[in-house]
């Protein structure tokens, strides 16, 4: 398949907190990330009806925190951006000690997989840390599976320190290792 790349400059404005109506279509992507892993294109460490799911999605819909990247109605790209730090967490060595609403936490990032190396990943994220400054948090801590090659290049790339890796269970996943980040930002005046 002939993927179609976008054209981004960091246009963060296309992304919006979701609502009902985009569940289904961030469900989808989950769904094509999961053919992509089990056909041996991606390795993100995710399983097929464990996670993420449909429930998931509407679990951080519910909760407020989930986003969308929506291009004319198509929903490209989707996270969940909280102050939710995991467990595994704790095991990190990060660049100072924060209580919990210092901190922002990037969670399930996915682009789908048709539109993935055209920027939308890196908009993302830089969407995240502009909504971090903005509600006053000093910090950007995210987490990837270390078996997810093409994240652990990403987020070096846009700035994050790896701040240890840890061994846990991740969203009912067993034997994980995960690669914990963080970014210190300045924060801004919360709107």
């Amino acid at each position: 398949m002939e993927k179609a790349f976008l054209k981004i400059s960091n246009d963060i404005n296309r992304i919006r907190r979701a609502d009902e109506a985009d569940v289904e279509a961030v469900a989808r992507i989950y769904s094509r990330i999961h053919d992509e892993e089990e056909a041996g294109r991606c390795s993100v460490g995710w399983r097929r009806g464990i996670y993420p799911t449909v429930r998931t999605a509407r679990e951080a819909l519910e909760r407020g925190d989930l986003f969308v990247w929506d291009d004319a109605g198509e929903i490209l790209a989707s996270a969940v951006i909280n102050r939710s730090q995991l467990p595994a967490y704790a095991g990190g060595r990060w660049a100072a000690e924060l209580p919990d609403g210092q901190v922002m936490v990037l969670h399930t990032l996915v682009v789908d997989p048709a539109r993935s190396g055209g920027g939308i990943g890196r908009a993302f994220v830089a969407f995240y840390e502009q909504y971090a400054r903005e509600r006053g948090c000093a910090a950007c801590r995210l987490d990837t599976q270390v078996r997810n090659r093409s994240a652990m290049r990403l987020y070096p790339r846009l700035g994050y320190r790896e701040a240890g890796r840890v061994a846990c269970d991740f969203n009912g996943i067993g034997g994980v290792t995960l690669a914990l980040f963080e970014k210190e930002i300045a924060p801004g005046a919360d709107r």
